[in-house]
Parts: C-alpha cells; structure tokens; sequence
C-alpha cells in the first residue's frame, strides 16, 4: 500500500466529529470519486452511522470494532480493513494511541 495518493484535490475544510476526537479531510480523485484521509484519538470509543458503504483502511495504531449485527469486537491494525454496508453503523474503540485510516465510499 502506497503512503500516498497522487493527483488529487484536497478539501480545506475539515471533518470534525465527536468534539475533536475524529478529524479527516476530504480528497477528490480525478475520476470523481472522494476518500477521507484522517485519525480518531486515543483513548476514543465513538459510533459512526453511515450512510454509504464503507471501506476502512487502517494506516496507522489498532483499534476494536464491532459492526453493527456482529456480537463481538474483532482488532484491525496498521495494513488491516474492514467494510460497513450502507444504512449500518459501526462502534470503534482506540487503546493508548492514536488511529490513522483511509474511507472509502461506495
């Protein structure tokens, strides 16, 4: 996995969520798709509800998710994804550090 993306547009604005504890921003790919890059902060237990399918790469840290319809919490770390299907959710637990990841949409 490349540590870069080439050729984009990245959006100025940032995405803040749950006070401060997840920040991303936005980035447009030539073919008009978006990802957001970003990093939930340690010690974090947060609820994402989506709306789109998701993709989540983790970049950086390891974290506990439980997708919304699973029984337990599975470990992604660092080179690790996981998928959200569109009208779900997903909880997501940060240990000591923080969490870098990629989402994809659609």
């Amino acid at each position: 996995m490349s540590d870069k993306f080439d050729n984009v547009s990245v959006g100025k604005k940032s995405n803040v969520f749950f006070d401060g504890k997840c920040v991303s921003h936005s980035v447009f790919f030539p073919d008009g798709s978006r990802k957001t890059v970003g990093v939930v902060l340690p010690n974090s237990q947060l609820t994402f509800n989506v709306g789109a399918p998701e993709l989540m790469e983790i970049t950086a840290g390891e974290c506990s998710v439980k997708i919304a319809g699973e029984s337990e919490f599975t470990t992604y770390a660092a080179g690790s994804s996981f998928k959200v299907a569109e009208n779900s959710s997903f909880d997501i637990h940060t240990g000591t550090g923080a969490v870098d990841y990629v989402c994809s949409f659609g």
